[in-house]
């Protein structure tokens, strides 16, 4: 069975304990009715606590929880919450003894990674805070692999986190070997790491004609700007194709906030092939999707990319570019190049500042593109698929985007 889960814990010694999405509400209404039933401080009179005996503790945020003693230790007890995993040493003054709600099985799963060994066969300290900082209060795919014999042990499962594969993730960090080599085969683990040249898939667009709601996200002149289908608007009805690219777009940002996770674990990119997917430190210090256009100097060597699913471009140095996990090229790129009909540069503008790269265009006509796209309610209509794709495009006020640079004659009718 496969499901979603929140890793609520990494114990100290690798145990993996999650709660299952699917139980999330049944948990929240017993936490509400445990604080209904007790409240005020714990048991302040002498008491005999015995191992294994259930509990309620209050925890440093003053909720009561659900508790078993897994070992008595003088004036502290070492307590396990037993819906979330973790065990602390509590004060014997927070604690109550209870037979309330002990017919109620625990609604974390612990958990260990199916055909994986652990270097010396534990997990050692440096893999457990690996596994707390990438997994803690995550939100994961669990594949149960296979069953315990008894069913208070673990469970062997599959961790997959963001499309990624947790055993060949802490396999390629050397902090265990996975059996399954296919796993990693599957991974890639990155994109240069496979024979085969990698690339993106093109988004699928739709039919000609039909309007569909747009987002500019970059615009290389007045006449060639780079759009993003925008699912979050609905012109009419929803179709296939813009509701494909919601759940891919969705995926994606998990992906890709998983990446961020992970990033100083991916090697440096050393391959430097035209058109390369890779991934890129953008200025605001995340991540991103991008493939590679050119080398622009040699010493040092900097690198021209585009980030894919924008259309921006970054001269970037090496330290800023990271293999791609495999698992990214299976997103189809979000930002698509396309030409905007219907006008042309106007024969009468004067401005003396020109785009450096398409001098044909003057920049107060560039300026005046971006006003009239930068944030706005856009939609579009496809009118030629090749040899370029050539799109319509309409304001918040259905009217197209560039008569207000034909106003302005910044442009005239083509």
């Amino acid at each position: 069975k496969n499901f979603q889960a929140i890793v609520s814990c990494i114990g100290g010694d690798g145990t993996i304990y999650i709660i299952p999405k699917s139980s999330e509400i049944t948990l929240n209404s017993l936490m509400i009715e445990i604080q209904n039933t007790f409240k005020g401080l714990g048991l302040l009179i002498p008491y005999c606590w015995k191992k294994g005996e259930a509990c309620v503790v209050r925890g440093s945020d003053t909720m009561w929880y659900r508790g078993k003693v897994v070992e008595v230790c003088g004036s502290t007890l070492q307590v396990q919450y037993i819906d979330h995993g973790y065990i602390e040493s509590i004060p014997q003054c927070h604690l109550y003894p209870t037979t309330f709600y002990t017919d109620i099985p625990p609604f974390c799963i612990p958990c260990q990674l199916y055909k994986t060994l652990p270097i010396g066969n534990f997990w050692q300290q440096d893999a457990v805070g690996c596994l707390q900082e990438l997994l803690t209060n995550e939100e994961v795919e669990i594949h149960v692999e296979k069953l315990p014999d008894n069913p208070w042990d673990k469970l062997f499962i599959s961790l997959y986190f963001g499309g990624i594969s947790l055993s060949s993730f802490m396999a390629h960090q050397k902090y265990c070997v996975a059996e399954d080599c296919q796993d990693v085969q599957k991974l890639g683990l990155f994109a240069g790491d496979i024979h085969v040249s990698p690339s993106y898939m093109l988004p699928p667009l739709p039919v000609p004609g039909d309007p569909f709601p747009v987002r500019v996200t970059h615009l290389v002149s007045p006449k060639e700007v780079y759009i993003c289908l925008d699912p979050s608007e609905n012109l009419t009805k929803q179709s296939a194709t813009e509701g494909a690219a919601s759940s891919d777009l969705e995926s994606l940002d998990e992906a890709l906030k998983w990446c961020n996770k992970i990033v100083e674990s991916l090697p440096l990119l050393t391959n430097f092939e035209k058109e390369m997917p890779c991934l890129a430190e953008y200025v605001d210090g995340l991540w991103y999707r991008a493939k590679l256009l050119s080398i622009i100097q040699l010493v040092p060597v900097q690198i021209l990319v585009q980030f894919v699913d924008y259309g921006t471009y970054l001269v970037a140095p090496t330290n800023r570019l990271r293999h791609i996990p495999y698992c990214l090229l299976k997103y189809p790129v979000q930002a698509v190049r396309v030409l905007l009909a219907g006008f042309k540069p106007s024969s009468d503008d004067k401005n003396t500042k020109r785009i450096p790269y398409s001098p044909e265009w003057s920049l107060n006509a560039l300026w005046a593109m971006v006003d009239c796209v930068e944030g706005k309610h856009l939609s579009a209509s496809i009118l030629t698929l090749s040899p370029e794709v050539t799109i319509s495009l309409y304001g918040d006020d259905k009217n197209l985007v560039h008569l207000k640079l034909i106003e302005m004659g910044l442009a005239e009718f083509e």
